[in-house]
């Protein structure tokens, strides 16, 4: 029996030496708050087998605390990202009719608890939805990955993550822009390690 060949992940203090990797701007990010503006976006999407997916939820405090989120849904193609607030109720439908479809892959870092939230929140099961980390894994390396070490290891770049917009009341019902880059670029950033790792 052969052993896999096993690949180290790089560390924080590898990772922090390294350029940074591009990000998108808001010029080619989408905040959705309504059903028609829901509608224009899953026209676009519609366009593109491939998505990059996660959520943000805003944080719990307390041991027992259970969050309410997701809050905030986000799909990118290649060229712009889509920030959904899922406080309208349209809206909230047509994300769910999105994330149901299984003719689109949602790649993404971390999916677990991503689902089960959506379960609960918007009562669909994700269809299509690839675990990156898990295709890392099968490729050798041992540990998650996340976006972070993945977009090392493929582009040789630190992704830049703000721990303060990470940690922001996601419910807020007017995001700042500090948040919309963050929540764009957590997605986007999954669609392009999707299709560097060619699995197209």
């Amino acid at each position: 029996m052969t052993t896999r060949e096993q690949h180290p992940t790089p560390s924080k203090d590898e990772i922090a030496l390294l350029e940074p990797f591009e990000r998108l701007g808001l010029d080619r990010i989408v905040l959705v708050q309504t059903a028609s503006q829901a509608r224009e976006a899953c026209a676009e999407l519609a366009d593109h087998a491939v998505w990059g997916f996660d959520t943000e939820s805003k944080p719990t405090f307390f041991k027992d605390q259970v969050s309410d989120g997701p809050h905030i849904v986000q799909l990118a193609t290649l060229q712009r990202a889509w920030v959904f607030q899922l406080l309208d109720p349209g809206c909230r439908d047509q994300v769910a009719a999105l994330l149901a479809n299984a003719d689109h892959v949602k790649a993404g870092f971390g999916l677990g608890d991503d689902t089960k939230r959506i379960v609960a929140k918007l009562a669909v099961e994700p269809a299509a939805v690839l675990e990156l980390n898990t295709v890392f894994r099968e490729r050798g390396y041992r540990k998650d990955m996340g976006v972070k070490g993945a977009v090392a290891v493929l582009f040789n770049r630190r992704f830049l993550k703000s721990k303060k917009a990470a940690t922001s009341n996601w419910a807020n019902p007017h995001l700042s822009e500090a948040q919309l880059v963050y929540a764009a670029n957590d997605a986007w950033a999954a669609g392009r390690v999707f299709e560097m790792l060619g699995l197209r």
